[in-house]
């Protein structure tokens, strides 16, 4: 089993407090919808548990648990094509770029837009490019800062898809959203940042 342990973790930005602390656990097969109010630290908390910010109280187990990191920004270089990014990624990760094209086939990105510069894409198709990353490499560990943004119908339901799978396959995701999940998700908790769960 792998499991995610959050033990009196303090989220602040900068000498703010944001939350004094907060303990929970997130197991295989399960995911954790984290809501707030904006400012609440709910990208602060994805940020320190993808390692991005200093933390202490987080443990993963196994220790080096594999993780897809997804911000709200994708992380998409403006003047290369979805294509050339999702290569780029690859090489960087040591991942086979063979699936490049079937992720984003399954993302339903339209040919032509994946042979575009990023800055010339809608923002739905920004996102769809950005999740794209989750189909190259299976990682246990999904953190998603609000993936729902700038997703039509299609995409959402496309989303929800996988997340359902990669969760009944034992995965574990902890997300962001102000929008309501896809219908149908298995196994979904929700904690809400600054409302007496700490």
């Amino acid at each position: 089993m792998t499991r995610l342990l959050i033990q009196a973790l303090c989220i602040r930005r900068g000498d703010r407090v944001l939350v004094p602390t907060l303990d929970l656990a997130v197991t295989s097969g399960e995911l954790l919808h984290v809501r707030g109010a904006n400012g609440s630290g709910k990208t602060t908390l994805l940020e320190m548990l993808a390692g991005l910010r200093p933390a202490e109280g987080i443990r993963r187990e196994p220790e080096d648990m594999p993780l897809h990191w997804i911000g709200h920004r994708n992380a998409l270089a403006s003047h290369l094509s979805p294509i050339e990014n999702l290569q780029f990624w690859c090489g960087v990760n040591g991942v086979d770029a063979a699936g490049v094209v079937p992720a984003l086939e399954r993302m339903r990105l339209p040919p032509a837009a994946r042979r575009r510069p990023v800055r010339m894409l809608s923002a739905g198709q920004k996102r769809r490019s950005a999740l794209a990353r989750l189909l190259l490499v299976q990682r246990p560990l999904w953190l998603l800062d609000e993936p729902l943004d700038g997703l039509d119908r299609d995409g959402i339901a496309i989303l929800g898809e996988l997340l359902s799978a990669h969760v009944r396959a034992g995965g574990l995701v902890v997300m962001t959203s102000h929008q309501a999940l896809p219908a149908n998700l298995p196994s979904v908790r929700e904690i809400e940042l600054g409302r007496g769960m700490m």
